[in-house]
């Protein structure tokens, strides 16, 4: 197959005109002369947008399933084709807190897609559920708490390499839990900040795997349930900024995070540190109500304004910003359009830097020969075009 006439993201740079051609689903070529190659399919994009497909990092649900609610494979390839659709060509399915026996359920449905489909979900992400009860936002409040004596054990007794990442509040772990997750989980497993209230100085301890901390090399949707800024005690989301190594999600839907707010992220942390996720309950369309024990939510549409783009949101029974119904391609535009953040770096926030991240980037997240061909085509106002996977079309 043969795109011609492509402006062409590669991961570092936009080149305008130039064709991409793919072999044996692998990009074999990026060049601005191969008219002449011989392909069985030639797609003129008229100088529309080739760009990597998207990586989004924390996600619970797809149109209908949420992992949740059916920790089955059936239900998480549910999930994959509903974002697959919308240009993410791989994500981590993400689950809210949730007792050891559902997390361990969802562990090895995911182990059973992932042996099929390794780049396109590669691991589960566990948000959850060792949280710092302040922080827990729209999580269930019977279920978020410390691990329980031997929990730690049996979560990493099977299948602990499908967990790419865990976002736990470091601050509500003992010092003999933290040793302990640093002893068990897998090299891996990434461990992000989040639903935190810790300090500046416990969060930049975590950062640093002071004392008996691990790594926490990551941080969740930043300045969502977690501690602000102030003067006098700059708090996680002065330690995040004032680390000069740690990466952050962050929700660009228009109801997480004012428009200032990402970028000020952007200037401080740049696209190498600062990455996209959708933090989507559901993808379009949303289902308007759902209840999963005492975790209820609404889904509320909006106005079409910047304080209110059309794609909405959900609120819990609580008042809580409960999560998204958007993909990462909402995101994106949103970030160009009303954020009016760089192309070229909120492309590499949404595919080459969460791939980075993940450990792979030598594969995905970018347009150049030898990668595998994900590829998503953007018309001009950055709508989704056309998706391929592994080089084949999606219907």
């Amino acid at each position: 197959m043969l795109f011609q006439n492509a402006t062409v993201f590669t991961g570092d740079q936009l080149l305008s005109g130039y064709d991409v051609l793919i072999e044996r689903g692998q990009i074999s070529a990026i060049s601005t002369d191969l008219l002449d190659a011989t392909t069985e399919q030639v797609i003129d994009l008229n100088g529309d947008y080739l760009v990597p497909g998207f990586i989004d990092l924390q996600l619970y649900g797809g149109s209908e399933a949420f992992l949740n609610e059916t920790p089955t494979p059936d239900a998480i390839r549910q999930i994959f084709d509903s974002h697959a659709r919308n240009g993410t060509t791989t994500l981590l399915p993400t689950m809210h807190s949730d007792t050891l026996a559902q997390m361990q359920q969802a562990m090895a449905a995911i182990a059973t897609v992932r042996d099929a489909m390794p780049l396109n979900v590669p691991g589960i992400h566990l948000e959850g559920p060792y949280f710092n009860p302040v922080k827990r936002g729209a999580h269930r409040a019977a279920l978020v708490r410390t691990p329980a004596e031997g929990e730690l054990e049996a979560l990493f007794s099977t299948n602990a390499d499908v967990i790419r990442i865990l976002t736990a509040a470091p601050e509500v772990l003992s010092d003999e839990q933290l040793a302990l997750l640093n002893q068990l989980k897998h090299p891996d497993t990434l461990l992000s900040l989040g639903h935190s209230n810790a300090t500046y100085q416990q969060a930049t301890d975590a950062f640093n795997g002071a004392g008996a901390s691990p790594v926490f090399t990551l941080a969740t949707h930043l300045y969502n349930a977690m501690r602000g800024f102030e003067s006098r005690e700059p708090g996680t989301v002065g330690a995040i900024f004032d680390h000069p190594t740690v990466a952050c999600s962050i929700i660009a839907d228009g109801y997480h995070c004012a428009p200032a707010a990402i970028r000020m992220a952007h200037r401080l942390l740049g696209p190498d540190r600062l990455f996209m996720i959708c933090d989507a309950l559901f993808a379009n369309p949303p289902r308007p109500t759902f209840a999963l024990g005492d975790f209820i939510v609404s889904y509320e549409p909006g106005s079409g304004t910047p304080d209110e783009p059309l794609h909405g949101r959900y609120v819990s029974h609580e008042g809580k910003l409960g999560g998204t119904a958007i993909t990462l391609a909402d995101c994106v535009r949103y970030a160009v359009d009303t954020v009016d953040l760089p192309l070229t770096d909120v492309l590499r926030m949404a595919s080459t830097t969460p791939a980075r991240l993940i450990g792979l980037d030598t594969q995905i997240g970018h347009i150049k020969a030898g990668y595998v061909a994900n590829l998503v085509h953007l018309d001009r106002s950055l709508t989704v075009k056309g998706v391929w996977i592994d080089g084949e079309a999606l219907a």
